[in-house]
């Protein structure tokens, strides 16, 4: 087994954990890492995109001029393609662009990327973040404390107080452990667990 400091949010050091090395001593798998940064990013394009082919676009239903002795090249359609205002050829339509990885890829991916953040000392535990009141300053000095620039929080259960104080500080996103992600991970420099979050994450990926 590992270990892992924890401290209060005034940076004092207050105890010390052991934290499974299955989870957060993983071997970093790097495929399955993309794969699962891959699937997420997917899952999120909306899909919405959409064009109108020359059977959508209005009118054309008249033929332009008459095939023979004008000169010009023949026409049937004013829609068509190449004339301004006609169809698009094979431009989106809408669609799904989700798809899905074993459980399995998932949760290896997870614990490297736990495991990353261990490895390059970005991981924080924390005891507790009491709040008594709604405050942004509050919350922000904390994290200013830390010295964390773009950080992610992982909590064990809703807080309200401590949730809507983090809300409006732009490089900080704060989730339930049951939602810890790749991505959310990979894209925060800072990972700050708090204690009682370490064995939900723990009892999910062993």
């Amino acid at each position: 087994m590992a270990f892992a400091d924890v401290f209060d949010i005034q940076k004092n050091k207050v105890a010390q954990i052991e934290i499974s090395d299955t989870v957060f001593a993983a071997e970093i798998n790097e495929a399955t890492v993309y794969d699962v940064v891959k699937m997420q990013l997917a899952s999120r394009r909306a899909g919405t995109s959409s064009t109108k082919g020359r059977s959508d676009v209005r009118g054309g239903g008249r033929k332009p001029w008459r095939q023979k002795g004008t000169g010009r090249a023949r026409s049937g359609s004013s829609r068509s393609p190449i004339w301004r205002g006609g169809g698009i050829v094979f431009g989106p339509k809408p669609r799904d662009y989700s798809f899905s990885v074993p459980k399995k890829v998932r949760k290896n991916a997870l614990m490297s990327v736990l495991s990353l953040k261990v490895k390059e000392e970005k991981m924080t535990v924390l005891r507790d973040f009491p709040m008594e009141a709604i405050s942004t300053k509050a919350f922000k000095s904390v994290v200013d404390l830390f010295g964390f620039k773009k950080v992610l929080f992982v909590i064990d259960k809703d807080c309200a107080m401590l949730q809507k104080s983090s809300k409006n500080l732009p490089n900080v996103k704060m989730i339930r452990s049951e939602g810890i992600n790749v991505y959310d991970v990979l894209n925060h420099e800072h990972l700050v667990l708090l204690e009682p979050s370490i064995k939900k994450i723990e009892g999910a990926l062993s």
